[in-house]
Formats: C-alpha cells, sequence, structure tokens
C-alpha cells in the first residue's frame, strides 16, 4: 500500500492513499475484526490474523500477495510506508487521505486461488494485465477503446519465449490509446505514462519557471509566503486581493509521509493565511493550481472547509460494483472561514487531486469562476497491480461525479473563462493571462 505522487502525474495505491488515522475513542474497546474480507470495487482481499492485516491482489485469473500493515490499535493497521488503514464497525475500511470509506464483505475464507502461487509465465502475465483493466477501468466506452479487440490483437503475440523487454513494450503500447495520466506500466526502473494530447507533463524545472514569473510578473518580485515544504505560498494583492498558490497535495512535510503529518503542515499553513482579519476584509481570493501534480485528495477538501460557511456536496465517488458515496464539505469549525468571490486557475498541468480540488469548488456557495485551460482528466485514486512476473500496473477504478451525474474524465473540468496558461507566447510576451483575468474578474 503506497502512497499517492505525482510520478506521471500520480502513483498509485492497491488499496488506498497513504496516510495517517485519528483512532476512535471507543477503538480500544472493540475486538479487532479478524477475519477475511473483500475490499468491494477494489480488486482485493484482505485477511487479518495475529495483528497483522495482509492484502491479495484478486481477479477473475489470478490471486496475488499483495502489501501488509501491522496492527498499531484495536481496528487500526499501519503499513512500513505510514499508510494507516482503519477497519470501521460497520464494516467498511478507511484509508486516511482518501475521502470516505471502502465496503468490506465478510467471506468464510481466501478465494482458492490465493491457496497456491499465479504462474509468472508471460501468457499468465498477460492475462493478470489485460483482466485487470477489464474489471476495472471506468472509461473505455468513453474512449472509444474496445478492449476485447485489442486481447484478440496482442494475446496471440505472447508466448513461452517472449522476454520482459518485450512485454514491457506490448503493454505499453495496449494502453497507448488510453492516454490516461493515472495508467502506468513499470519495470523496475523502466516506465511509461503519459499525459492527455495537447498537455505536457508537470515537471520540477516548469514549475520552478512558473513560480519566478509569477513572483516578478504577477507579484512584483515581493516574494511570497511559503509553507508546507515551498508547496504552498501566499501573497497579499494590491486591492484587497488575495493569491494562494498551490502546487500539489503532498509532500508537504518531508521527514514524516503520513497523512496526519501532511494535514498538520497544510493547517498551520492555512492559520496563517486565513486570519480574522484577512478573511474579513478580502474581496477576492485567487487559487492558483495551475502546476499541482496531485496527492491527497482529503488535504483538497480541508481547504474547501475553509471556503464555505454551508455544507455541501464535494463530489460522489464510484466504482464499477459499488455505489456512489457522498463526499461533504462541512464548514471548518473553530476557525476563521472566508466564503467571498474565488477565482480558480486550472491548467492541463492540474492533475488529480488538483482536480478533485477543483471539483469540490464547483457548488461551492458563493462566486467561483474558474480561469485558463481544462485540468488534466483523471481523478481516481489508482490501483497498484503486481503482475506475476515482478512488473507492475497503475490504473484508476473510481469515477468522481457531480451532483448531476457528470464525471470530467478525460477531457477534464473545463474554465468559465478560456485563457493561455504558461505558453512560449505568454513567457515571450511577459503576459499572465489568466492570473489578469482573475484579477478583473474578482473587481466586478
Amino acid at each position: 500500500m503506497r502512497s499517492r505522487s505525482s510520478r506521471a502525474a500520480t502513483a498509485a495505491v492497491a488499496l488506498a492513499l497513504a496516510g495517517g488515522a485519528m483512532v476512535p475513542a471507543a477503538a480500544e474497546s472493540r475486538p479487532d475484526p479478524e477475519g477475511v474480507w473483500r475490499v468491494k470495487g477494489y480488486g482485493a482481499v484482505v485477511s487479518i490474523a495475529d495483528g497483522r492485516l495482509q492484502e491479495y491482489q484478486t481477479s477473475a485469473v489470478s490471486c496475488l500477495k499483495g502489501d501488509s500493515a501491522d496492527r498499531t490499535a484495536r481496528g487500526v493497521f499501519t503499513a512500513e510506508d505510514g499508510t494507516v488503514l482503519t477497519v470501521r464497525p460497520s464494516g467498511a475500511l478507511h484509508v486516511a487521505g482518501s475521502p470516505g470509506d471502502r465496503e468490506l464483505q465478510r467471506l468464510a475464507g481466501l478465494p482458492e486461488a490465493c491457496t497456491h502461487p499465479t504462474p509468472d509465465d508471460p501468457v499468465t502475465t498477460f492475462d493478470v494485465f489485460w483482466q485487470s483493466f477489464e474489471e476495472h477501468y471506468p472509461f473505455f466506452a468513453a474512449k472509444d477503446i474496445d478492449w476485447q479487440a485489442v486481447r484478440h490483437t496482442y494475446r496471440p503475440r505472447v508466448h513461452a519465449d517472449t522476454t520482459r523487454d518485450e512485454l514491457f513494450a506490448l503493454f505499453s503500447e495496449m494502453v497507448r490509446p488510453l492516454y490516461d495520466a493515472h495508467v502506468a506500466v513499470l519495470d523496475g526502473d523502466r516506465y511509461f505514462a503519459q499525459v492527455r494530447p495537447g498537455t505536457v507533463m508537470a515537471s520540477e524545472e516548469l514549475d520552478t519557471r512558473i513560480k519566478n514569473h509569477v513572483v516578478r510578473r504577477d507579484l512584483g518580485g515581493v516574494k511570497p509566503q511559503e509553507f508546507a515544504n515551498g508547496r504552498i505560498s501566499y501573497a497579499d494583492l494590491p486591492g484587497g486581493q488575495g493569491y494562494l498558490r498551490i502546487s500539489g497535495f503532498a509532500g508537504y512535510d518531508r521527514q514524516d509521509p503520513s497523512y496526519a503529518a501532511q494535514s498538520a503542515e497544510l493547517e498551520a499553513a492555512l492559520d496563517v493565511v486565513l486570519t480574522a482579519g484577512r478573511t474579513a476584509s478580502l474581496k477576492g481570493l485567487i487559487i492558483d493550481l495551475r502546476i499541482n501534480g496531485g496527492g491527497s485528495d482529503e488535504l483538497g477538501l480541508r481547504i474547501a472547509e475553509r471556503l464555505t460557511d454551508s455544507p455541501y456536496l464535494a463530489y460522489r465517488k464510484r466504482t464499477r460494483y459499488t455505489r456512489p458515496q457522498s463526499i461533504p464539505v462541512v464548514p471548518a469549525r473553530d476557525t476563521p472561514r472566508y466564503n467571498g468571490p474565488v477565482a480558480v486557475l486550472t491548467a492541463g498541468t492540474t492533475v488529480s487531486a488538483g482536480e478533485t480540488f477543483t471539483q469540490a469548488l464547483i457548488d461551492r456557495p458563493g462566486r467561483t469562476v474558474r480561469i485558463g485551460e481544462s485540468t488534466q482528466g483523471v481523478f481516481s485514486d489508482t490501483l497498484d497491480r503486481r503482475l506475476p512476473n515482478g512488473m507492475e500496473v497503475w490504473l484508476p477504478n473510481e469515477e468522481f461525479l457531480t451532483r448531476s451525474g457528470r464525471t470530467f474524465d478525460g477531457a477534464g473540468i473545463p474554465p468559465h473563462i478560456r485563457t493561455p496558461v504558461f505558453t512560449e507566447e505568454e513567457f515571450k510576451d511577459d503576459r499572465d493571462s489568466a492570473f489578469d483575468t482573475a484579477v478583473a474578474v474578482l473587481r466586478r
């Protein structure tokens, strides 16, 4: 169970995001939920026994042993990388940093396929790869991809002597037409992934170039306050407006990758930025997500909670096998909140948790306008699937729905006002059209 990160756009999770969980006060009085459970919609079975949670990644043709976590409190398990999972008494799995819960179904025992090794030959590896997408990928129809036809085309090319290099190239070729930044094929240091056509992959170099451009041009050379390992910055603008830049929803604490540590860093930053005086006097807030590589969806919700006085629906989540689960935005308690006009700047380099945060502001009470370009179009947490030969594949398995049932996967969330975003022409002519438009819109 690994952290969600921004390598290629966002890394994956077998069961969920990394994090640290708050343990319910009554947790110590409950027995451990020992037994075998199916995690519905996530292609996983977990076995809990003797203070240890073991994941098994299952499909119709395979069962592969996944990650494990040790008991750290009643019903709470922590993996080696800091991932914390809480098994609810209601029969649900909660992973800190991921909104909502995952439904558990008790099984009498491990599936039969989990009682013996899965062969690691090339043909079996191909079948597990193809089946993982067949069972979980939600967007074939929307992307006009016939996955059965893909199998008929590529499986005859795989045989007992197919090399690892050939298999990696074949898998990459199979998923290339998806143009999905949450799909990746991995083999050691080799990695294949791609972004939506017409967009570029965010990089540290691009982020630095853009940050310098914004500071020099938009902020008049005045460096903003920086927080959370430089991933959050804030500056007051002339005319009573504010500028909040968020380059990701992860990496806030270099020493501690847990969700609890990231959340603490975020809350500390928001306490400094959204003071009682500032929230009362702000005439408009620009939130710059144009370079945002994703991370924890829950962190985005923590910000949204500081931007409303009324509860509302952020989005609903579902897999192909589960009913939609409503994820609310509930106003933050015991802290100042800003409910004035907001301009959200987005681009194709607004990815994953940057997009779910953008979606969480769509129905925000009050005036919220999106400016720039469409986001990347990848919202789901990603399943980290191990393959029998030791390779891995990452793929999304969730849909994020608006109140009306719409999804933005593939095309991304469109802006209300479309402007160029950090094109070479913008740099050359010393422009920042999205920023200038936001300033003007918030003055109206």
